[in-house]
């Protein structure tokens, strides 16, 4: 096992990461305020996990409810929330319940929101179970849901208690789903680590066939770098937005194609292309270098190119982006490989001609 700390002062929390943790109650009983818990979980992930964490719970004395949610991006909406607020007040759960979030983001985030509206805040615990949420969405307190107008548009900045990513959940990961997660992954070494994105380079096929230390080694250097990233800048006033990269031509798309249709981290990785090719109109990157993060992203069995929404519909769902200050729209571009900048000065035509230069008809 691997441990490392978000560092937010009296909030700090730290990150485990290895086989077989889903077994260690002591990881995460330590970090309970009361003897009882609710755990939120999916249909999917349910089945496979579900009755194994709750073991855990009981054999160390800890009473536990169950909250089994619907499974898709599709489902990360107020009814959703609802359904777990239903089930907190039906069971009498209390300031001291924590709420413990087993799946993916969807999950992850939902989860989080909820803790945090459920009697003005409660503690949550992440439990990931794909690559995506266990590199990037379970760490740094970001929650929310979606709105039919924009993604995670509605939400709370919320830290969990503890982060616990047992490596040994992504052996039940769909292919499709393992890829997601390799699109943050790269964005990281793309974003501040230029020798990350060589290693993972160097280590692709490796990851896509889950060697357990070169997984190990990815899921470690990306919680350390977004822990860095977040500890100077929790709530994205500066600098945490470049964790962002991709995710404003990414969230278009998914916002354009519906919820649920592509991954997330398909979405992202469609969108950190057309930010690099961005960065290249900048004069930023070198076609080399856009080469690069676009080979590498087709390597990770990830989309390379996006979906042709039309450039007026982009522009629509991209105005509506968390990003958008004194009405314009700011983008996460790249100076060069592992080194990202945050700004509005895009021109409209090279934002137009990154929309039509690397986009393909739905």
């Amino acid at each position: 096992m691997q441990t490392l700390t978000v560092d937010l002062g009296d909030r700090s929390y730290p990150i485990h990461i290895g086989p077989g943790l889903l077994d260690q109650a002591g990881l995460i009983t330590t970090h309970l305020a009361q003897k009882r818990v609710a755990i939120v979980t999916n249909t999917t992930v349910g089945p496979l996990y579900l009755d194994r964490l709750t073991k855990t719970f009981t054999g160390a004395g800890v009473a536990v409810t169950h909250i089994v949610l619907p499974d898709g991006e599709a489902y990360k909406d107020w009814q959703s929330l609802n359904l777990i607020f239903d089930d907190l007040l039906k069971s009498r759960a209390e300031r001291k319940t924590t709420l413990v979030a087993l799946g993916g983001g969807v999950i992850g985030d939902m989860t989080g929101f909820a803790a945090a509206c459920y009697q003005r805040g409660v503690p949550f615990i992440q439990v990931p179970t794909t690559l995506l949420s266990q590199v990037d969405s379970s760490v740094g307190g970001k929650t929310g849901i979606n709105h039919p107008l924009g993604k995670n548009m509605i939400g709370a900045f919320y830290q969990p208690k503890v982060v616990l990513a047992d490596t040994d959940t992504l052996k039940t990961l769909p292919p499709r789903e393992l890829s997601a997660g390799l699109a943050e992954v790269i964005k990281y070494g793309l974003i501040w680590d230029a020798d990350f994105f060589k290693w993972l380079e160097a280590n692709m096929e490796k990851l896509r066939a889950l060697d357990a230390d070169a997984i190990s080694h990815a899921i470690y250097r990306s919680c350390e770098i977004k822990a860095q990233v977040v500890a100077q800048d929790e709530r994205e006033g500066g600098i945490r937005a470049i964790l962002n990269l991709g995710h404003t031509f990414g969230h278009a798309i998914e916002s354009g194609m519906g919820y649920g249709n592509w991954l997330h981290g398909e979405a992202v990785a469609a969108g950190m292309v057309l930010a690099a090719d961005a960065s290249k109109r900048k004069g930023w990157l070198t076609e080399a270098d856009v080469e690069r993060a676009r080979a590498l992203i087709h390597r990770a069995g990830l989309p390379d190119t996006a979906p042709d929404l039309g450039i007026e519909k982009y522009l629509d769902f991209m105005g509506h982006d968390k990003k958008v200050e004194a009405g314009k729209i700011r983008f996460v571009l790249l100076k060069k490989i592992g080194e990202a900048v945050i700004t509005a000065d895009l021109s409209r035509a090279d934002l137009d001609a990154t929309l039509t230069g690397h986009v393909h008809a739905i």
